[in-house]
């Protein structure tokens, strides 16, 4: 299976027929069906690592402010406690405590207002891992190198987050804006990094890195990245199904790598 990051934006692209959900329906065309999804989102930010084990995870809108038609949407995909146990049996010697199952998240919009547009039947199983706030970059990446295993077992690795995400400068730019060069820069850094496969210059990327701190106040939409930049492996071939910006200087870059060898 390939593994896929998707810069998510914001949660009306669930609902809206726009360039990104377009975009997002496009792209899940083309994926290989997969026997399963393991998402790992920004939007579940935990002390500790954990896993969705439901057998029917819940839709969680965790936002505010948006139309009663995103508040009403379901995504009934089902879960996978198999997988999950496949997940913990995987990470459980490199993470501290041992991850374990958890049965009170659910899926959070930077997993269905995607997979809504991937998968519109939602008949595929999900499973989400959470993102250890503990933990550094180096850290994120070697937990997403360790779950490889798991596209040779019919599992659809996705990262979903954004390359750039600083909300509070997105909001005073609106709509239309103009990319700043910050963001820009950053954006295209990172490309060129995920390109040649140079998991070191993402690794510095954040906090050291050039604009790092106007790019991510806060690195939870910048980890999801790393897990599938860890998963991916040398030969993999590498493109962008989309780029570009949404309200001036959020990235909203998707990465796809897919395998080239034999099975």
């Amino acid at each position: 299976m390939p593994v896929l990051f998707i810069g998510h934006g914001s949660p009306l692209n669930a609902i809206e027929d726009n360039l990104w959900s377009r975009g997002f329906r496009a792209l899940g065309r083309e994926l290989p069906r997969p026997q399963a999804v393991l998402c790992v989102s920004a939007h579940w930010w935990t002390e500790g690592s954990f896993v969705t084990g439901e057998a029917a995870p819940r839709t969680i809108h965790d936002f505010g402010g948006f139309p009663r038609q995103l508040h009403e949407l379901s995504y009934p995909a089902p879960g996978s406690p198999g997988l999950a146990r496949r997940v913990v049996a995987l990470l459980a010697d490199r993470t501290d405590p041992p991850i374990t199952g958890r049965e009170d998240w659910g899926l959070d919009h930077g997993a269905w207002s995607v997979l809504c547009h991937l998968f519109p039947d939602a008949d595929i199983p999900v499973v989400q891992l959470s993102l250890d706030g503990r933990l550094g970059p180096r850290e994120h990446l070697k937990l997403g190198r360790a779950l490889r295993p798991l596209r040779d077992e019919g599992v659809l690795l996705l990262g979903s987050g954004n390359v750039t995400h600083n909300l509070r400068d997105a909001f005073g730019r609106g709509a239309g804006a103009t990319a700043p060069d910050w963001a820009r820069e950053f954006d295209e850094q990172a490309a060129a990094a995920i390109r040649v496969g140079d998991t070191e210059r993402l690794v510095a990327a954040w906090p050291g890195g050039p604009h790092a701190r106007l790019a991510h106040p806060h690195p939870d939409h910048w980890f999801p990245l790393l897990y599938a930049a860890g998963a991916a492996e040398s030969g993999d071939r590498v493109s962008f199904p989309l780029d570009g910006f949404d309200l001036g200087s959020l990235s909203m870059r998707s990465v796809l790598w897919s395998a080239t060898r034999a099975n």
